[in-house]
């Protein structure tokens, strides 16, 4: 039955006080779901007469905190609930966030609670999502029967619904109800699922590989070297990484750890926006995405990436640079955005202000100046560091004389891109650290437009460091403190304590 002392949607709970055994109980009951859900499918595959048939539930987790935030280390940006309440969510797919879990219900074992609460939700998991990233197995059992019988899958099994996937949270909208729990987390399971698999669909990898430290590119340049610098990798004496991932889940294993052979490379057509995976035993590897260009991809990916929880992404482009000081091949460091992308305003609106990560710029800052060989006033010869305009307009250029570079002159501005303040807005709204580390292709305002021999030779020239530059500024973050670096700045007055 509900527990209806604590007014919480959940049945059949157990109560923990240590956080390895309430993730271990989570899988148990998610995995019963699932495999619930498959034999039921199976039967009516079958032809079996499957009405009535219970339905799977996700599991539930919830704490009561009876500790006041004063209690709570003021410098924590997550880990703790803001005095007394009950918290809660529904969660998904343990077998991929064991650790995360484990660690953020740890966090609330010290700081708000001595009991952990595990039990099973009144929220349905869709049948779509008991494949998880092998969507397409449920398509090759509807081929298996007539369209007619196809058609009753909804009355007989959950389906993904909408409105469970409501972002309200993550926005810093949510309203919160006296007769249900305050949330735990950002995402409710179901939203997490669907981003699973569409992180498939896009990407053409199984989210399992993505690592915690994302590069974001616009270019197949970068890519090009990425996979390269890889490869190369997987040949070395080294251990520290231990396979490279490509799309279609072609898997090159570092030759030293004997974990098994390689897998084909993948023929198929290749995924809109596809993701490679440098990959750490701990997770805390490098994947690199080409998300394409335009603000809408870029909001797109970013959206999907974000459940994963990683500790940062950063963009590496190209843009278009805007003032005469500035060379072909110079960097630029945005401290901020002017953002004329769009694809963002009901969400964040124009008026709430992006702000740079102290711990994301100065490892760039950093990396820059360990590549070029100078640091200091002479690395203002190298790198400027300014306000990027993202705009959805390619062809800027094209727009009434003046109009554009008014815009531009007026924010300050030193470059144009498209992507930028997409990643960085939606870092800001996710609560994922964000950074952007900008190559300058062309000075449109100053007659080098971008043209085919220009870009080759210039892409030739760049990609590399740059790549290096961006793999070098990781690995600082990644030898860094993740608690400065997941910063308060990110946070909402009431936040979930889940990172």
């Amino acid at each position: 039955m509900i527990n209806e002392k604590m007014n919480v949607p959940v049945y059949n709970v157990q109560a923990f006080n240590d956080a390895p055994s309430a993730v271990e109980h989570i899988k148990n009951i998610y995995q019963q779901s699932i495999d619930h859900n498959l034999n039921h499918f199976k039967n009516f595959v079958n032809g079996e007469n499957v009405q009535g048939y219970p339905p799977a539930f996700y599991p539930y987790i919830y704490v009561v905190s009876h500790r006041e935030s004063r209690d709570i280390d003021s410098r924590l940006s997550y880990g703790f609930v803001r005095g007394k309440g009950t918290f809660g969510t529904t969660v998904t797919r343990p077998d991929l966030f064991s650790d995360y879990y484990e660690e953020q219900l740890g966090w609330l074992l010290n700081h708000n609670t001595d009991t952990i609460y595990v039990g099973i939700s009144n929220h349905r998991i869709p049948l779509h999502f008991s494949f998880f990233d092998e969507a397409h197995t449920l398509d090759q059992h509807i081929k298996k029967i007539d369209q007619q019988h196809a058609e009753k899958i909804p009355y007989y099994f959950a389906v993904p619904n909408i409105k469970n996937l409501d972002d309200a949270i993550a926005n810093g909208t949510y309203e919160t109800s006296v007769d249900t729990p305050l949330p735990l987390s950002i995402y409710n399971a179901e939203r997490v699922d669907i981003s699973l698999q569409r992180l498939m669909h896009y990407t053409g990898t199984s989210p399992d590989h993505f690592q915690q430290y994302i590069l974001l590119t616009n270019y197949q340049f970068y890519v090009d070297e990425f996979i390269s610098y890889s490869l190369d990798l997987m040949d070395q004496e080294s251990d520290e990484y231990t396979a490279f991932v490509q799309p279609g889940n072609h898997i090159t294993y570092n030759k030293n750890l004997k974990k098994g052979e390689n897998s084909q490379p993948y023929s198929g057509r290749m995924p809109q926006m596809p993701a490679y995976h440098l990959k750490r035993a701990d997770k805390s590897g490098v994947t690199m995405i080409n998300i394409g260009v335009g603000p809408s991809n870029a909001k797109t990916i970013t959206d999907h990436v974000a459940v994963l929880r990683p500790h940062c992404w950063i963009m590496l482009g190209h843009c278009a640079g805007l003032r005469q000081s500035q060379r072909l091949g110079d960097y630029v460091l945005a401290h901020g955005y002017l953002r004329q992308d769009h694809v963002l305003n009901r969400e964040l609106p124009l008026w709430i202000p992006v702000p740079p990560l102290a711990e994301i710029q100065t490892a760039i800052q950093q990396a820059v100046a360990e590549k070029i060989g100078t640091s200091g006033y002479d690395l203002k010869k190298v790198m400027r560091t300014g306000t990027v305009a993202t705009v959805a307009n390619r062809n800027w250029e094209f727009e009434s004389f003046g109009d554009s570079p008014n815009r531009f002159s007026q924010a300050r501005a030193i470059a144009v891109d498209m992507e930028s303040a997409t990643i960085s807005a939606n870092g800001l709204r996710h609560r994922v650290p964000y950074g952007t580390l900008l190559c300058v292709s062309d000075r449109p305002l100053h007659g080098e437009l971008k043209l085919p021999g220009m870009a080759d030779s210039f892409y030739r020239e760049r990609v590399s460091q740059h790549l290096e530059i961006g793999l070098r500024s990781l690995e600082i973050i990644r030898d860094g403190s993740t608690k400065k670096l997941h910063s308060r700045k990110l946070r909402t007055f009431q936040e979930p304590a889940f990172r």
